[in-house]
């Protein structure tokens, strides 16, 4: 199975990179056969108990994994071969869904193998995801990256608009043994794709970092990213609610509208066809409106469709609200993928979106397991119910987590820092960094603004410390003082440094009084 978070939505422009397409083409299958994999599996396990709850916790065991792993994928995607681990990840897949299509046609199918399997699927997404979205960029030039974006998103609904009711058309004639091979079968195309890629393997100045470390190194980009962290909190809150949905669908198809798997497969079809539709006119929406007005616009409209669909009882008349629905939840979740993914420097986007689909993903298997639960002492409705006002009651987190409208310039490596002192081992550490300023008087304050902004740079790029010491003996001098983990890592940062953070840099230097810039030391700790 694919991973959950689907991809933004940017300027449709046409793209001719033959390998891009390529890649697209089979991820559009591989896509198809995720959402024939979701209907068989949510329509089996109705098959297989009455109770909600094991219904619900299908999307939990899918989501699941990507909650734990998510974060370690994505620091191997920044860290390792990224050819090889689409490889690993794309022929797990294929092989639990194979042995679980072959299990359900033999008759051995239970709750317990079926969640099992789920999970073990979610392994492999989680793995796949991070690496996916982050080579995007490495097909398609940093112009046609928007359009190539775009694609992406058309492919996506494109799949959640014939998934469903190809998977529902499969079940109702051939069973969900036969959707799982389907599934199986689609990953064939990836693979093939980019086993033939031939993916220029970049050339390293430096070591590189351990996974570990690389850990450490993204949760402590985001830490200091006041943006990502922004947009990490509202999808959050915005999945924990809003799962209820695609958690209870299934429910209520089964046992409130009595109707069979092709017709739920229509319903998860008007979804896709609904966020098709509505990727038609979202670029100029964005145009004309804020980020976060979309986003409050397409959360209220959301709620008022899971409500309808918490109390309405007429097939054809839901279908017609998930189609609006379906454009609501595009309009939402491509506003936060694309803020994810051009908020981040190239050097964590992996980490970065892995972070994104970690908090994706616990938001969705969480409400998952929630609203399983009320369900199931309650009613689906009420627990529907629920849902939708959480969702307008997470409104109230837009005035401190506001999202960025454009894209942020001069993310590029600036590579304009001093060179650093050679012959040093990069595992010696820690390294303590001073810069030396002087500084007017009547310059101080304003000098002590920028550096507050330095500050942050400095945190993100990989120091884990840092400090502003004044000179009581000299007035007017400053020293500035980070400490970064090894020297390895100092010198990684020096090619992490983007031009927005050079400009930041710069205007510190601005202050200091004196025919030469200020002087930089390099402190080794000695053990």
């Amino acid at each position: 199975m694919s991973a959950p978070a689907e991809p933004a939505v940017g300027a449709w422009a046409p793209l001719r990179r033959g390998l891009f397409l390529a890649f697209w083409l089979a991820n559009l299958a591989s896509l198809i056969g995720t959402w024939v994999q979701e209907v068989g599996a949510a329509w089996l396990m109705t098959t297989l108990t009455d109770d909600p709850l094991p219904v619900a916790l299908i999307q939990s065991a899918a989501s699941l994994p990507v909650l734990v792993l998510a974060l370690p994928a994505g620091a191997l995607a920044d860290v390792f071969d990224r050819r090889r681990l689409l490889l690993v990840a794309q022929g797990w897949m294929l092989l639990v869904a194979l042995a679980l299509g072959l299990l359900t046609l033999g008759g051995a199918a239970s709750p317990a193998l079926l969640l099992a399997s789920t999970l073990l699927l979610g392994v492999g997404a989680a793995l796949n995801a991070p690496v996916w979205q982050a080579v995007l960029p490495e097909l398609v030039d940093d112009a046609e990256l928007p359009a190539a974006v775009a694609l992406g998103s058309v492919g996506f609904n494109v799949a959640r608009a014939v998934g469903p009711a190809l998977g529902g058309a499969l079940v109702a004639a051939a069973g969900p043994g036969i959707a799982f091979l389907v599934n199986a079968g689609s990953f064939l195309g990836v693979l093939g794709v980019v086993a033939l890629w031939r993916r220029p393997r970049p050339e390293l100045q430096l070591p590189p970092e351990t996974v570990l470390a690389s850990v450490i190194g993204g949760l402590r980009y985001v830490r200091h990213e006041p943006a990502v962290r922004a947009v990490l909190v509202r999808v959050g809150a915005f999945m924990l609610c809003g799962s209820a949905l695609w958690s209870l669908l299934p429910v209520i198809a089964k046992q409130e509208l009595q109707v069979g798997a092709l017709a739920y497969g229509l319903l998860l079809g008007s979804l896709g066809l609904g966020a098709v539709l509505g990727a038609l006119g979202l670029a100029q929406l964005r145009e004309r409106t804020s980020t976060d007005a979309l986003v409050a616009g397409a959360t209220v409209v959301l709620a008022g469709v899971v409500l309808t669909v918490a109390h309405l009882r007429s097939f054809p008349a839901l279908c017609a609200v998930l189609l609006v629905g379906g454009a609501a939840w595009l309009a939402l979740l491509s506003s936060f993928n694309t803020a994810v993914q051009t908020l981040v420097a190239a050097w964590v986007r992996g980490r970065a979106v892995a972070l994104y689909l970690l908090v994706f993903a616990g938001g969705a298997s969480l409400g998952g397991l929630g609203w399983g639960v009320l369900a199931s002492r309650a009613s689906s409705g009420v627990a529907l119910s629920a849902g939708a006002a959480g969702l307008i009651g997470g409104l109230i987190l837009i005035p401190w987590f506001r999202l960025p409208r454009a894209r942020p310039e001069g993310l590029a490596p600036a590579q304009a820092w001093q060179t650093p002192p050679s012959g040093v081992n990069p595992g010696a550490g820690p390294v303590v960094v001073s810069v030396d300023y002087r500084v007017a008087t009547g310059d101080v304050e304003a000098f002590r603004a920028a550096l507050v902004a330095l500050r942050q740079a400095r945190l993100r790029t990989g120091a884990f410390a840092w400090a502003l010491l004044e000179d009581l003996d000299e007035p007017g001098r400053f020293v500035e003082q980070f400490q970064v983990a090894t020297w390895g890592g100092h010198l990684h940062q020096h090619e992490r440094v983007s031009h927005a953070e050079q400009a930041l840099q710069t205007e510190a230097e601005a202050f200091h009084q004196g025919p030469e810039r200020p002087q930089v030391r390099h402190l080794l700790l000695r053990r």
